[in-house]
C-alpha cells in the first residue's frame, strides 16, 4: 500500500520553509532557545476554561511526552510520536511502501506524519478533557462569573481544542528545530522538560514544598540545627546524589561499544567499522516497558477503583487487586505491577521509606521486599522482550543491517560478500548486546525508581542520551563552521 491518498494533502497544509542557506551555528542556538521559550511558556500556561489539574497515575506519561497535566501541553508530543511510531512500523512491516531516496516519497510520508498527528492530537485531547467534563477534579471550570455564562458543551470544546491545538504547535516548532535549529525538537522538549523537573526536585529538596510535606529539607535541618545535622542533609540530598550516579553510569554505557570491522570490497585498503553500542537499541524498551505498565495501572485502578483494602471481608476480587485510600494498588496480584513509592513524598524521608520496605501488605501480608523483587523481575523480561521486537520492527536486526552493507558494497574483511556470512557474524554481537543492553537499562531504570533518584529512572536516561546527541550535534556545527570543506562532505 502506498501513500498516494495523502496526495491531495501535499502543499497544503503549513510547514517550515527550508533555509535559503544553512544558517550559522549562532543562528541555530537563537532558533533552539526560541523554541525552549516557547515550550516552557506554554508549559505554564492553564488553557482557558479549565483549572491546574494533576494525576499521579499519569507521572511516567508525562515524562516520556514532555507534558503537564492541566496546561496546555497536556498531552504533549503524543500525537506526533504515536504518528511516527505507526509510521515507521507499517514501513518497517511493509504494510506501505516508502522509499526515503526519493524526495516525492518523503513529502508524502512527511504529510501524512503531519495529518496523522492532528487527528491524534483531536482523539487525545477529547480522551483527556471528557472524563473531568462534569467532575469537579476534572479540567472544566465554571466557577467564574464570565464561565458560568457559557454552555459546558461549548466550554468542553474551547478546552480541547486549546490542548490539541497546543500539540499540533509543537509539531511545527519541531519541524522549526529541525531545519533551523541544533537536534530535534522532540528530544529537545523532553530533554528540556525532565532538566525542569529535576531543578524543580532540587529546589524542593533545599527549599522544601507543599508536595514534601514532612520531608527533611535542608531548610528545615538548618532551622533547627543539632549534632545530627549533617548526617540528616546527606540523606535528604540522597536523591540528588543518586541521580548523579545513574547520570554518570548511563553516560559510560552510552560510550561502550563493540567495533565490527568493515571494508568496501572492491576498494583495498579502505576500511571502517560499525560500532553496536551497549544501548544498541537506546532507552526504547524502557520506554514502552514504562508506557505498558502505566496503562496497565490506569485501567485496571479504573475498574477496581472501588475495591478497598479496608474491608474485612475478603473476596476473589481482592486476589486480584485492591486498593488504598490515597488511590494506590495496596495488594492483591496488580499490586505487584505497581510502581514504588517515592522517597521523596515519603513523610520522614528514607528513614520511614526504609522502614516501610519492611512493612507487608493488609490483607494477605506479602513483604514489600517481595513486591519490589516481582516487580524488577517483570520489567526487566519486558524490556528484553520490547527490546527484540523493536531490533525486528525497525530494521535493526543482523539481516537488515546485513543487506545494507552489502547493498553499500561493504564486507567483513577476511570474508565473502555474502549477506548471510554478514548476518551470521553480526548475529554472534547484536543479539547477545540487545539481549545484555535490554538488561542493563531495565535494572537501572528500577534502581532510580526504587531510590527516589529524581526525574525517574526512564526520564534520566532520555536525557542524558539526548543531552549527549545535542552535544555530539553542537560539536559537529562547530567544526563545520570553522572547516566548511569538512562540513560539505559530512553533509552538515
Amino acid at each position: 500500500m502506498r501513500l498516494d491518498i495523502f496526495r491531495p494533502f501535499v502543499g497544503i497544509l503549513p510547514e517550515v520553509k527550508m533555509p535559503s542557506r544553512t544558517p550559522t551555528l549562532n543562528e541555530k542556538l537563537m532558533w533552539t532557545s526560541l523554541v525552549l521559550l516557547l515550550y516552557f511558556i506554554m508549559y505554564h500556561i492553564i488553557p482557558f476554561g479549565a483549572k491546574p489539574s494533576e494525576n499521579k497515575l499519569l507521572e511516567f506519561l508525562q515524562v516520556v511526552l514532555a507534558s503537564k497535566t492541566g496546561t496546555l501541553l497536556t498531552i504533549g508530543i503524543g500525537p506526533i510520536i504515536l504518528a511516527s511510531i505507526f509510521l515507521q512500523l507499517f514501513a518497517g512491516a511493509k504494510i506501505i511502501e516508502v522509499d526515503f531516496t526519493k524526495p516525492e516519497d518523503k513529502k508524502l510520508f512527511s504529510t501524512a506524519q503531519k495529518i496523522i498527528t492532528i487527528i491524534l492530537a483531536c482523539i487525545e485531547s477529547i480522551i483527556f478533557v471528557y472524563p473531568g467534563f462534569t467532575s469537579a477534579n476534572g479540567y472544566i471550570h465554571p466557577d467564574s462569573a464570565l464561565l458560568a455564562a457559557i454552555p459546558l458543551p461549548v466550554l468542553f470544546v474551547v478546552v480541547t481544542l486549546q490542548i490539541a491545538f497546543a500539540s499540533i504547535i509543537l509539531m511545527f516548532l519541531d519541524e522549526l528545530t529541525s531545519r533551523y535549529g541544533i537536534g530535534s525538537g522532540i528530544s529537545l522538549f523532553i530533554a528540556a522538560g525532565i532538566s525542569l523537573a529535576v531543578i524543580q526536585g532540587t529546589i524542593m529538596i533545599i527549599a522544601g514544598g507543599e508536595e514534601m510535606q514532612g520531608y527533611p529539607t535542608i531548610a528545615s535541618i538548618l532551622a533547627n540545627p543539632s549534632a545530627l545535622s549533617i548526617p540528616q542533609m546527606l540523606m535528604a540530598l540522597l536523591p540528588l546524589i543518586f541521580s548523579f550516579i545513574i547520570i554518570v553510569v548511563s553516560i559510560y554505557a552510552d560510550n561502550v561499544k563493540v567495533l565490527i570491522p568493515i571494508a568496501f570490497d572492491k576498494v583495498r585498503g579502505f576500511g571502517s567499522s560499525f560500532p553496536v553500542k551497549l544501548l544498541y537499541v537506546s532507552v526504547l524498551p524502557v520506554i514502552l516497558t514504562s508506557a505498558l505498565l502505566s496503562y496497565v495501572n490506569m485501567l485496571s485502578y479504573s475498574v477496581f477503583a472501588g475495591v478497598h483494602c479496608s474491608t474485612t471481608e475478603v473476596t476473589w476480587v481482592h486476589y486480584i487487586g485492591c486498593v488504598s485510600p490515597s488511590g494506590s494498588f495496596q495488594d492483591g496480584l496488580l499490586y505487584f505491577l505497581s510502581s514504588f513509592p517515592n522517597p521523596l513524598f515519603v513523610s520522614g524521608g528514607y528513614p520511614t521509606y526504609l522502614a516501610l520496605l519492611g512493612e507487608s501488605t493488609p490483607l494477605f501480608h506479602i513483604p514489600q521486599v517481595v513486591h519490589i523483587i516481582i516487580r524488577a523481575i517483570v520489567y526487566v523480561l519486558l524490556c528484553v522482550f520490547f527490546g527484540k521486537f523493536w531490533v525486528d520492527v525497525a530494521g535493526m536486526s543482523a539481516a537488515d543491517i546485513a543487506n545494507q552493507l552489502t547493498k553499500t558494497g561493504l564486507a567483513v574483511p577476511g570474508f565473502r560478500r555474502d549477506p548471510r556470512i554478514i548476518q551470521t557474524i553480526l548475529d554472534k554481537y547484536i543479539n547477545t548486546i540487545v539481549f545484555i543492553g535490554s538488561i542493563f537499562v531495565g535494572l537501572l531504570a528500577v534502581i532510580a525508581d526504587l531510590t527516589g533518584a529524581l526525574g525517574t529512572g526512564t526520564g534520566i536516561l532520555l536525557t542524558t542520551g539526548i543531552i549527549s546527541k545535542l552535544y555530539e550535534d553542537y560539536k559537529k556545527q562547530k567544526m563545520a563552521e570553522g572547516m566548511p570543506g569538512l562540513g560539505s562532505i559530512f553533509g552538515i
